[in-house]
């Protein structure tokens, strides 16, 4: 039977030294007050005896944790799951451990078990990554209890007097359009994610709307509603070649849903871009290599959580040092066009690069 490890504890670094644990313990957090001769006798008594500090000690006595608590929701989605990872990268290069909380459904209204389970382990700040879906977000402005650290909210519809970081997916569906407008598109659909998400609201208005600047009428007949996977991208392409046979090209919400459309378009006979062009949203890694390569919309979800990131730790610091409180605000990652073959009607396509 393997013996479990015993730990070098403060009191043996201090009695090898020949100090006191006070003397230690101020070498350990970089107080000044102790003479260099000390402070590298210590230092090679630590060294020697593999003392760690405990962070968890360290942390009650300065009543701070240096841990984000982050609760999340859909991690089976991209977005979701890319924005996760971008927060807990940026988190550990500032120095801050994560305590995750994923919730069973996205319509979870009854969130203060979730914030006193958080604050119970003494988190100094929360992420809430959760898509605002429905009326998941009633809950915001009316707690039954004073959270008591601040709060940054990502995908959500900005509000005053509230941190929120967010993709500009009305700026990245506008792009999209307006690039298919460009390449001589006329009658264009479009495939939103379920409309119930802000996020494929959002989208589908920027369709809308940048048809409607440019002079086209836009019709219920013109667009028809996924759930992101590839499969409901299937049923709803189908669905718009029934009810808009005179759809020249597609606008479709996200690249899952564009890489079953690819497919079905192929399968009718139909040739991409110059029958019919399709831009997606996401510029997820495959969709470079989707035949023909996807033209489609970068949303950069690390750099919304690096953003997130940085601004809890403003807040967290600012309220630490006794500095005065950071205003609130609501910060819009812009987006990218990222032009493939898949909509380049006007272009040679083959001489392109993949």
């Amino acid at each position: 039977m393997r013996q479990k490890a015993v730990r070098s504890t403060i009191k043996e670094v201090a009695s090898v030294a020949g100090v006191s644990t006070q003397t230690v313990s101020r070498v350990i957090n970089d107080r000044p007050d102790v003479s260099p001769e000390t402070r590298k006798r210590i230092q090679n008594v630590i060294d020697k005896l593999g003392y760690q500090p405990s962070a968890l000690a360290r942390s009650l006595i300065r009543q701070r944790s240096h841990t984000v608590g982050v609760v999340t929701a859909g991690l089976k989605y991209i977005g979701p799951s890319r924005t996760l990872s971008g927060i807990a990268l940026a988190a550990e290069e500032a120095g801050y451990s994560l305590l995750l909380k994923e919730l069973p459904r996205f319509d979870t209204n009854d969130v203060a078990p979730i914030f006193q389970a958080l604050l119970s382990r003494h988190v100094d700040g929360i992420i809430w990554a959760v898509p605002e879906i429905g009326e998941n977000r009633k809950w915001v402005n009316n707690l039954p209890f004073d959270v008591g650290v601040p709060i940054v909210y990502l995908t959500m519809n900005p509000q005053e007097n509230i941190p929120v970081v967010s993709i500009d997916n009305y700026a990245g569906g506008k792009m999209a359009v307006s690039h298919l407008l460009e390449q001589g598109y006329r009658n264009i659909g479009h495939i939103s994610g379920p409309v119930d998400w802000w996020e494929a609201r959002q989208r589908m208005m920027a369709w809308k709307d940048t048809l409607k600047d440019s002079g086209f009428e836009v019709g219920d007949n013109q667009w028809a509603e996924g759930n992101w996977s590839s499969a409901s991208g299937i049923q709803a392409v189908e669905k718009l070649f029934e009810q808009y046979p005179e759809m020249d090209s597609i606008f479709v919400a996200n690249d899952q849903m564009a890489l079953s459309v690819l497919k079905a378009v192929t399968k009718k006979g139909l040739r991409i871009p110059d029958d019919i062009g399709i831009v997606g949203f996401d510029n997820m890694p495959e969709s470079a290599y989707f035949r023909p390569p996807l033209t489609t919309i970068q949303q950069d979800q690390y750099n919304v959580a690096r953003v997130a990131v940085e601004e809890m730790i403003k807040i967290i610091e600012a309220d630490w040092q006794g500095l005065d409180r950071i205003t609130p605000k609501s910060i819009m990652s812009p987006p990218t066009l990222v032009v493939r073959q898949s909509s380049l009607r006007l272009a040679i396509t083959s001489s392109l690069p993949n």
